[in-house]
């Protein structure tokens, strides 16, 4: 899986393969699967991994339900990236020259002020 790929494009190209495969005879059991897949994920991702890893059993874990877990903290990844965006926004304010009274006249103005 390429960094900038997301979880539903890296399992169609996952499914493409293990279908060749099978097709030239060679099938892999869901467990090796579900390791696979795990493996291929960036390090970005390694949390993750780590958290399935020791929460579940990989024997017996489905990969549709691996799919929905990993779509779903894809989801929740690039809405913190979105918040964190949000937050890096500053507001600039677009400066205007008005048309006002001379230099001599500000000053004079800003003396008077002044007394």
């Amino acid at each position: 899986m390429h960094d900038n790929e997301s979880i539903s494009d890296m399992f169609t190209c996952f499914t493409t393969i293990i279908n060749s495969l099978k097709n030239l005879g060679k099938s892999y059991p869901n467990q090796e699967l579900v390791r696979k897949i795990l493996r291929c994920l960036p390090k970005s991702w390694t949390p993750k991994v780590t958290a399935i890893e020791e929460a579940k059993d990989l024997s017996v874990l489905p990969l549709e339900q691996l799919l929905g877990s990993l779509m779903t903290h894809e989801t929740t990844m690039k809405n913190h990236e979105n918040v964190e965006v949000k937050k890096k926004k500053s507001i600039a304010f677009k400066a205007s020259k008005e048309d006002s009274e001379s230099d001599e006249d500000g000053y004079v103005t800003l003396i008077t002020s002044q007394f």
